[in-house]
């Protein structure tokens, strides 16, 4: 009951926020263009990805199916939640995110321990979350990855726990 409570309420307020909070413009791109990028590059992952989980992009919230991408973090409501933590850390700090964090741990108490670790996880690397993707989209994701602050990470519905894949060595130049 949870989850559909949660999915009803995104479901619900995407709309809005996407017409009063968003100020990016949309990328107007399909899956099907994406997949049409060079293999490996950021643009053909996040095709994959959309393709997979049978997503189309939202308009002026392309960014976050990338977090997913270059996170490896996946969709279901818990991870979602996780992934907004892990956003927090990173120093993202929007009234949606916010909601979300609020919603996922009161539904989600025993998950804390998981969404706290995402949170400190966030923290540890220098701010990506506010990054305009949409030019990196023909890049070479293992470039992208090199030079951003991200870990991969997969999800194991065995455990019910997030693990580490290897680590990304990573050094940001200012």
């Amino acid at each position: 009951m949870r989850k559909f409570i949660i999915i009803g309420l995104y479901n619900l307020s995407k709309k809005p926020y996407q017409a009063l909070f968003k100020n990016n413009k949309a990328w107007n791109i399909s899956p099907q263009q994406l997949l049409d990028f060079p293999e490996g590059s950021l643009g053909n992952e996040l095709g994959c990805f959309l393709t997979k989980n049978d997503f189309e992009l939202q308009a002026k919230l392309e960014n976050h199916d990338v977090f997913h991408v270059l996170s490896g973090i996946g969709t279901s409501v818990i991870e979602e939640i996780a992934l907004q933590y892990y956003l927090l850390g990173n120093g993202k700090k929007s009234i949606y995110l916010k909601s979300v964090i609020l919603l996922g741990t009161l539904f989600y108490p025993n998950q804390f321990s998981l969404f706290f670790s995402r949170y400190k996880e966030g923290r540890s690397f220098s701010a990506f979350h506010n990054l305009d993707f949409f030019p990196l989209l023909h890049c070479p994701i293992a470039e992208i990855k090199k030079h951003l602050p991200i870990t991969a990470l997969k999800y194991t519905n065995k455990d019910n726990l997030f693990s580490p894949l290897k680590p990304i060595a990573i050094t940001v130049q200012r």
